[in-house]
Parts: structure tokens; C-alpha cells; sequence
């Protein structure tokens, strides 16, 4: 991800932007899916379990067999409640209309993209499961075709989307998203600046609020403070280093990722991933 939490890996190819993925997920924070977002639109299916998934201010129950779709831009969180298996497409809208002038863009995709009530859509009708669950296994499967197959099923489920909501696509949201734009300002600096002897001083100022706003919309839109937030991510990013970095001793991982004492950071990672860096890095390098 970059420093604005933006998903980075390409899903798919130029030619053919979309990519299937498939993952199991606990409840240890240190299994979840973190905080972030990206252009593509995404399509969640759960095979087995229970997830929550979060958007800012907003929490959600997914049991198995249900689908969903998140709107592109959409900042997200996910994590077993308490197990969950699932599978997911995450593609460009732009496999489906072919680029921005044509029709179904333009009549279809765009007021889709930019409704404000289009965040996160839940779906059980089985047609429209159906719909997706073939587009990943051809997809999957690498089946003859399978881009007729996936283009065909994922205009489908959208075109659902669109009918769903049609009524709605050009009504504004009541209120304001006040409370997304700062935490999203907030987060950037924090992914930012990680690595430095930041204070919840600075993370306020850096969305133009006080110290006690902050820790206000921080629980409010993601429901935990800056402090654990910010901690979490260093674990993470350090929890990355150690596989990416296997000549770079842990103590000056450490000190790359914002952690001062090399046995603070080792308490806090055993607390996190219920194991030391040594033992991490040794398991999964």
C-alpha cells in the first residue's frame, strides 16, 4: 500500500484488469485484513464462517453464503467473527464498458461508481451468487474463455447493483462525510510517518483537529484509538520487513518500523502474532 492506505498490487493485468483471490481469516488482529481501500470494485463471497466487516462508522455482519459488493475508493476492514473462509474478484469497472465514453459507463457504471448510498451492498439472491461463483471458478479454474465467462457474470451482478439502486443513484447523502475525509487524512500521516516519534499532538493536527476530536472521530469511524492503531501498524510493517529483510537484524527493524527498545517491540509483536520475530521469521521465510 502507498502512504494514503491505497492498495498498490495490481489485480489482474492491463489487458485483463481483474483477479480472483481466495483466504481464511481469524479473529486475532493480527489475522484480519487492515484498513485500506482501492480503485477496483470488489466482490466478497463467504464460503464458510462469519466476518465483520467494517467501513468507517459503519460495522457489518457477512455469514456464509452471503455476497458483497464494496464500491471502489471505499476504505475497509475485515476480520473473523470468530472463523471465516472466503473468496473475492476485484476488478476494474472499466472490464466492463471498455473505457469511459461508451454507454455502459456512462448510463450505468458511472452513477453507480459516484452514488453516495453505493458504499457496501449485501446480497443473498441466489441467481446473483450463482452469478459470481461462476465468474471466480472460471476465473479460478483458468477455464477456456474464462474472460467472456467472468466479464459476462461480473456485468451481470452489477447490472443488479444498478437496478437495486436506481432509485437512489442521484439522491445526496444526508449529513456529510466529514468524519471519512479526516480519518482518512489522519491515517495517510500516520502510514506516512510511522517510522518516526510521532505524537497524538501531530496526528490531530494533521486533519486540522484537537487532540480530544481526534481520539472522538478515531472511535467513532474505526473504533480504536490512534495510539493502537498506530501501533499495529508498525507491528505490521515490521512483520513485513522480516521477510523482506532477512539480512537486516530485528533490533534494526525495530528502529525502522518506530520502536525505540528492541525488547518493547518484541513484547508488543508476541502479543500481536503470539510469537517472537525470531520464531516469525523462521516460520514463514
Amino acid at each position: 500500500m502507498n502512504d494514503r492506505q491505497k492498495e498498490l498490487q495490481p489485480h489482474g493485468t492491463i489487458s485483463f484488469p481483474c483477479a480472483a483471490y481466495e483466504s481464511r481469516h481469524g479473529n486475532q488482529a493480527s489475522d484480519a485484513i487492515a484498513w485500506h481501500w482501492h480503485e477496483e470494485l470488489e466482490i466478497i463471497y463467504l464460503k464458510e464462517g462469519t466476518m465483520k466487516l467494517q467501513i468507517p462508522a459503519n460495522e457489518h455482519q457477512i455469514r456464509a453464503g452471503d455476497l458483497v459488493i464494496l464500491n471502489g475508493n471505499v476504505l475497509h476492514y475485515a476480520i473473523g467473527d470468530p472463523n471465516c473462509a472466503l473468496c473475492s474478484i476485484v476488478f476494474s469497472p472499466f472490464l466492463l464498458t471498455g473505457n469511459s465514453s461508451t454507454v455502459f459507463y456512462t448510463k450505468y457504471i458511472r452513477p453507480l461508481l459516484s452514488c453516495a448510498h453505493f458504499t457496501m451492498f449485501k446480497i443473498t439472491e441466489p441467481t446473483v451468487v450463482n452469478a459470481f461463483l461462476t465468474a471466480f471458478h472460471a476465473i479460478r479454474d483458468d477455464s477456456f474463455a474464462y474472460e467472456f465467462t467472468v466479464r459476462e457474470h461480473l456485468s451481470k451482478i452489477i447490472l443488479y447493483c444498478f437496478r437495486q439502486l436506481e432509485d437512489l443513484l442521484y439522491i445526496e447523502e444526508k449529513g456529510n462525510n466529514t468524519n471519512t475525509i479526516r480519518i482518512t487524512k489522519m491515517l495517510e500521516f500516520i502510514q506516512t510517518h510511522y517510522s518516526e516519534n510521532i505524537t497524538l499532538e501531530a496526528i490531530a493536527r494533521s486533519a486540522d483537529l484537537g487532540e480530544r476530536e481526534c481520539l472522538r472521530c478515531f472511535k467513532r469511524t474505526i473504533g480504536e484509538s490512534p495510539v493502537q492503531y498506530l501501533l499495529k501498524y508498525r507491528l505490521m510493517q515490521s512483520a513485513s520487513m522480516l521477510l523482506s529483510e532477512p539480512s537486516m537484524d530485528i533490533a534494526g527493524i525495530a528502529a525502522a518500523c518506530g520502536f525505540d527498545y528492541s525488547s518493547y517491540y518484541s513484547k508488543q509483536f508476541k502479543r500481536f502474532y503470539q510469537c517472537t520475530p525470531k520464531d516469525y521469521r523462521q516460520r514463514r521465510g
